[in-house]
């Protein structure tokens, strides 16, 4: 099948191929079609012919003979013979007394004739058939074959984005900045005659997957006006000037077609900042240029509308942020619980899911999961009702789903031995143990020492009860506790460490750090900044903003943090190595343990310990 999208965007590159390839075949066909025409003779095999009566015609030029033999003659199966002219007086005489006829020929006639009948003219004709087929494929696919600077934006007509605002749940404070601009769309003349001015644009910014894109077809679909879609990077090409071509002919398409709406994804392919970029490519700079240059120029009463879509608003132009541009930043973020109970609702619509189902426990067991994540999980638990023979998705599909997606699925073939098996057991309850005596810990839901694909050899789930927007100092200190709480166990009843806390250090060190730099939680710093995020919605990678020699008391404090925590889950695991060892025997016999049962052994632990103590009194 022809990739339309590869040849579009090589377009002159398929040219210079095919002009290649002409050219070859134009070659390869001469010299077979010349083998078959054409036999070289010996001079002497010449006269032999001319005195055997074989030969009908001669044509004599400056170097050559080209000898036409007699139809009788079938020994060279009708080819035409050549010779070369030598310096022979009596080849006249010769000719005329066999009565053949010959001619002379002009080098430069001879030479002419041989170029236009094997070069030019099979050449004319592959170029002619070439261009028709290159003209229908670029017909079919909107542009013609030199079109490089023509607008290559996906066009929808009115509906056919098949998006509405009831198909986007988990962002109502981005659909409510949305709202108005569809309204302005529906009912100018309201806004107009107050004064007010729709906004030329509107960039929504949030992490990938947070339903931008769907965001700004919903809009679209709303507004139910043409919709222009094309990513940051289609502007820029190889060719300096192209780039600019295309922003100025989508702008006159969308005037054409106004009111509608024009959304650049990615438009931080685009519109990086320009500042102190001396190696830039001036091919995306010129694209900038014309980009803001084009929405100062357009009138935004004609009712259309610049949406754009990032995850990187840090690195954009100034000059593309200011009102008049991009009047307002809609802000798409990571859904809070209700939102994701909302998106897991929509994305259950068409699935067949049981009446049992509870989404607000998925919905809490999914804290930081994105619209694009939670659509997976259901998909996900979808196919695992179908594997299972089910016609309906039930809760532990869900759950199942849940875990596929934040740790891989189980791994049947890794098998542990005995010792490996007894030291993730203890690691994951040493968590678990951890979490379940510390005061501001989320509870336990789940242990596993189930390998996963994701490389995880055992997991501890934990469920927060509630969403949580502020962190105190206290709950981070017991978070890093109970992250040193495998580590802890392992060196508690096996008098060993191994490398299965290496997740767990990572963790635990970034999370001390954060504290000390950022979140100004240690007597030392005070309150003074020493790190500031870059990429927010991206990675979120710290970048420091202190000196060396700050940087290593900051390792001194960090350190400091993680042992406090480091020996506080120790001394708890020591105060309770009876019940660890209890929790260990049931969870490796059993190889998953739910949150309640680990809290009924705990607790049927303590009720024995106090009849213990009461007995004794």
């Amino acid at each position: 099948m022809f990739n339309s999208k590869k040849f579009k965007g090589n377009k002159f590159k398929y040219v210079i191929y095919y002009s290649l390839l002409a050219v070859i075949i134009v070659f390869i066909v001469n010299e077979y079609s010349s083998q078959l025409k054409y036999e070289h003779i010996k001079y002497s095999d010449f006269i032999n012919y001319i005195n055997q009566n074989k030969i009908s015609n001669v044509q004599i030029s400056k170097d050559r003979l080209i000898i036409t033999p007699k139809d009788k003659d079938t020994a060279h199966k009708g080819k035409i013979l050549y010779t070369e002219r030598v310096d022979d007086q009596n080849l006249i005489k010769k000719l005329n007394d066999a009565k053949v006829q010959y001619e002379g020929v002009s080098q430069e006639s001879s030479l002419m004739r041989s170029l236009f009948t094997n070069w030019i003219l099979p050449l004319s004709i592959i170029m002619f058939f070439g261009s028709i087929l290159m003209g229908r494929l670029d017909k079919k696919m909107g542009s013609g074959v030199m079109s490089f600077g023509k607008n290559t934006a996906k066009i929808y007509a009115e509906n056919e984005t098949g998006v509405n605002f009831s198909d986007v749940a988990g962002q109502e404070e981005a659909k409510e900045s949305l709202i108005e601009i569809v309204d302005f769309l529906h009912n100018s003349q309201k806004y107009v005659s107050i004064g007010a001015k729709l906004p030329k644009g509107a960039l929504l910014v949030g992490p990938p997957g947070t339903g931008k894109t769907l965001l700004a077809k919903a809009v679209a679909g709303e507004a139910k006006v043409p919709f222009f879609s094309i990513s940051g990077s289609a502007f820029v090409e190889m060719f300096v000037g192209m780039g600019a071509s295309r922003v100025r002919d989508l702008f006159k398409q969308a005037q054409e077609k106004a009111p509608c709406i024009v959304f650049i994804d990615e438009i931080d392919a685009i519109g990086k900042s320009r500042g102190g970029n001396v190696s830039g490519n001036d091919e995306r700079e010129q694209t900038l240029n014309q980009l803001l240059a084009e929405m100062d120029g357009f009138d935004s009463s004609k009712g259309v509308v610049i949406l754009a879509a990032t995850n990187r608003p840090e690195v954009l132009d100034k000059a593309l942020l200011r009102p008049g541009r991009f009047d307002r930043r809609v802000i798409v973020d990571r859904p809070d619980l209700k939102g994701r109970e909302s998106i897991l609702k929509v994305h259950t619509k068409g699935v067949k899911v049981s009446e049992d189902v509870d989404l607000n426990s998925i919905a809490k067991s999914t804290p930081g999961a994105v619209g694009a994540d939670l659509a997976n999980m259901i998909n996900e638990a979808a196919l695992r009702a179908v594997k299972n023979g089910r016609e309906e998705v039930i809760q532990e599909d869900l759950e199942e789903s849940v875990e596929v997606v934040m740790a891989g699925k189980e791994k049947k073939d890794r098998i542990l031995s005995d010792a490996e098996k007894r030291a993730v057991a203890f690691h994951e309850v040493g968590h678990a143990l951890v979490a379940a005596l510390l005061k501001h810990t989320d509870p336990v839901h789940k242990i596993t020492i189930v390998p996963r694909t994701m490389g995880a050899l055992g997991y501890t789930m934990q469920l927060p009860t509630e969403e949580k927007y502020l962190v105190s100092k206290e709950e981070m200190i017991d978070k890093i506790c109970v992250m040193l709480g495998g580590r802890s166990a392992e060196e508690v009843e096996l008098n060993s460490i191994s490398t299965g806390a290496s997740n767990d250090i990572e963790r635990a060190t970034e999370t001390a750090r954060s504290m000390v730099t950022m979140y100004g939680m240690t007597d030392r710093f005070d309150m003074m900044g020493l790190e500031s995020i870059k990429d927010r919605y991206l990675d979120g990678r710290p970048v420091q903003n202190c000196s060396a020699e700050t940087a290593a008391i900051i390792d001194d404090e960090t350190l400091n943090i993680i042992k406090e925590c480091h020996e506080k889950a120790r001394s708890i695991i020591k105060e309770n190595k009876d019940l660890l060892i209890k929790i260990s025997e049931s969870l490796i016999e059993k190889e998953t343990l739910m949150g309640e049962e680990f809290m009924d052994i705990i607790k049927e632990y303590n009720d024995k310990k106090q009849e213990t103590q009461d007995t004794k009194l």
